[in-house]
């Protein structure tokens, strides 16, 4: 090792001696990176038509392998770089930071690995997947926790590696004082997020791709992340919602235990409708229509007005979305047949008209008392 330092200073004796060191540096993280990338792309043209999830393994691990030789080579080009102690001891404090960042990369890597390779034996895109929906929710909520706390851990861990930061840490803990409580009450959002991410992990209000009324808007869960949800709303739009509004607020899950639903339609008809002829019609409509799973089918009076009557029709369907569109077509149908073949079922306003009275004493006059236009006709 002398005589290659020896040669380096006879070679770049007119160049600055931290200059030279950081040019071996930086040549050896260039040269790391160019090792990665033609190893990868040998290994891709090998065994990429073969084993297509080892293509994938290596895809996701890409970024920590490069950090890793970059780590490598670096280790091996230091002691041989002519550097003055306060560049390398600089350099050794990025090292470290360096590998504990290294060792966060992968711990998340390794933990998004598993939950994929766990979850490959579920399948969303079918009707009965409360199962596959139960665990994705499980494994997501899971995963995004333990990625925060990987990233707090590794972001802490380093900056402790920082002597005033270290200081100034020990300094706030050991006071325990005003400066600790306003962080407390600053961190309790994320803090209640989390706990409630974890509390809906483990009880399951709600789960992936679950049909859900929120604030009067109708829509999907579309992703449980580690401090709120994203709901899918039914005209494409997103709502965002924290995590601990579904713990401490009420909502109205329709795919709680069962996707099947019953849906309901209410519309108003005259007192003289006659009912059965409708529900023999909804009946017909119900079973002409695809979208209704043969379970409920039913016609009921449940209002009655000084106007009108009120029925409510209930069929029932295989999902949320199949629900409404069969609550429209039914809807359509029925009110086509009333305007065709019941018009009388229309509701209606009624007056009675009675005469007037004929003066003030009119009702206590005998009959045979008549006169005026009364008593001529009757006598013509």
């Amino acid at each position: 090792m002398d005589e290659i330092l020896s040669r380096f200073e006879q070679i770049f004796g007119w160049v600055p001696q931290w200059l030279v060191g950081l040019g071996l540096v930086v040549g050896a993280i260039i040269i790391a990176l160019f090792v990665h990338g033609i190893a990868a792309r040998i290994v891709r043209r090998a065994i990429g038509q073969r084993w297509p999830a080892v293509t994938l393994l290596l895809q996701r691990i890409a970024g920590p392998a490069r950090l890793a030789l970059c780590l490598v080579a670096v280790a091996l080009v230091l002691p041989l770089a002519p550097l003055n102690d306060v560049l390398r001891e600089q350099l050794r404090h990025f090292f470290i930071v360096a590998v504990i960042a290294l060792i966060g990369w992968i711990t998340v890597r390794a933990v998004d690995m598993g939950a994929a390779r766990y979850l490959q034996r579920f399948r969303l895109d079918t009707d009965e997947n409360f199962l596959a929906r139960k665990h994705v929710t499980q494994v997501r909520v899971f995963k995004r926790v333990i990625d925060t706390l990987v990233v707090i851990i590794a972001i802490s861990t380093a900056l402790m590696t920082f002597e005033s930061v270290k200081q100034y840490g020990v300094s706030l803990f050991a006071s325990a004082g005003a400066a600790g409580l306003i962080v407390g009450l600053a961190a309790r959002p994320l803090l209640s997020n989390l706990i409630a991410g974890v509390q809906i992990a483990i009880t399951q209000p709600i789960r992936i791709e679950d049909a859900v009324i929120i604030e009067n808007e109708w829509g999907w869960i579309e992703d449980i992340a580690s401090t709120y949800v994203v709901v899918r709303l039914w005209d494409w739009r997103r709502m965002v919602v924290p995590l601990s509004y579904f713990i401490e607020r009420p909502f109205q899950n329709w795919t709680r235990d069962t996707q099947s639903l019953i849906g309901a339609i209410a519309f108003h008809v005259d007192y003289c409708t006659d009912v059965s002829r409708i529900r023999q019609r909804l009946e017909e409509a119900a079973r002409e229509s695809k979208l209704w799973d043969g379970a409920v089918v039913n016609l009921q009076v449940i209002e009655s007005t000084p106007r009108s009557i009120e029925l409510r029709a209930l069929v029932s369907a295989r999902s949320a979305p199949q629900s409404w569109d069969l609550r429209c077509e039914i809807r359509e149908k029925l009110l086509a047949f009333i305007r065709e073949e019941m018009p009388e079922a229309f509701p209606r306003e009624r007056a009675m008209i009675s005469p007037p009275l004929a003066g003030p004493g009119a009702l206590f006059e005998r009959p045979d008392a008549a006169s005026g236009p009364i008593a001529a006709r009757a006598q013509n």
